[in-house]
């Protein structure tokens, strides 16, 4: 979530930004714009003037990126002292630790945007079972009409996540999936409606139930002739967490 975000800040601006963020410690900033970068520790070195995108984690990490190449021109793991003031007419931040001892200054000679993005907690709450209770509870969400006969039935292939019969009164063989639907989750239906056709109780079909499917099992799956359902949030489980970035 973004709790700040200021549009070509000037240096007073820009440096109460930077110095709330050093005592609080509970965000992700990341400033864009024409910057000079100054290192002294293991060597010394001065970017030249241009464009870049510091990004200071809650952490304590730092990190410089030129517009080109992957990796940052100048990066540290974990500073011990942080701080920014204005100096000849500019934001000047500096970054320093003690072990090995390294010091960082950053000029922001032209800051485009500054953000300050909220890193909210990360919790993986969802399994397969609770997406298994509440489609049992609700069977309207793979198919109207739906009724769940059994769960984690077991066959010859393996064992069937949920048995179900439809309004037309055949059998189900439902593979829910929390995750992505890949094709060992098509295969795996496949064989499980194979084993419970040679059941002999009629006509039986497949439903893959997931939030997203793979582009390889989405073809093994139509060429199967198994259906379908995208099923990313249900009743009484709360939906992932998406976490926003600026790159989205």
């Amino acid at each position: 979530m973004i709790r700040a975000q200021l549009l070509t800040p000037d240096p007073g601006g820009l440096t109460t930004h930077l110095t709330t963020h050093t005592r609080t410690r509970d965000g992700l900033i990341q400033i864009a714009g024409l910057a000079e970068v100054t290192y002294h520790g293991r060597a010394t070195s001065t970017a030249e003037i241009g464009a870049s995108l510091v990004i200071l984690k809650r952490g304590g990490s730092l990190q410089i990126h030129a517009p080109t190449s992957i990796k940052p021109m100048n990066w540290h793991p974990r500073t011990d002292e942080r701080s920014a003031r204005v100096e000849h007419g500019h934001c000047l931040r500096h970054a320093s630790r003690q072990s090995p001892e390294e010091l960082v200054r950053v000029t922001f000679l032209h800051p485009h945007l500054a953000l300050d993005v909220h890193e909210a907690s990360f919790t993986l709450s969802d399994s397969e079972k609770q997406m298994q209770d509440a489609l049992v509870r609700h069977p309207e969400l793979i198919e109207p009409g739906l009724t769940v006969l059994d769960r984690e039935l077991l066959i010859d292939s393996g064992g069937i996540d949920l048995y179900a019969r439809d309004a037309q009164g055949r059998s189900v063989v439902v593979e829910p999936k929390r995750g992505r639907a890949t094709q060992d989750g098509v295969s795996q239906l496949g064989r499980d409606v194979a084993t419970v056709q040679k059941s002999g109780v009629g006509a039986v079909w497949s439903i893959l139930a997931a939030p997203f499917i793979m582009a390889p099992a989405l073809q093994e799956r139509r060429a199967r002739g198994l259906a379908f359902r995208k099923t990313g949030a249900w009743p009484d489980a709360p939906a992932p967490t998406v976490l926003p970035t600026l790159f989205d």
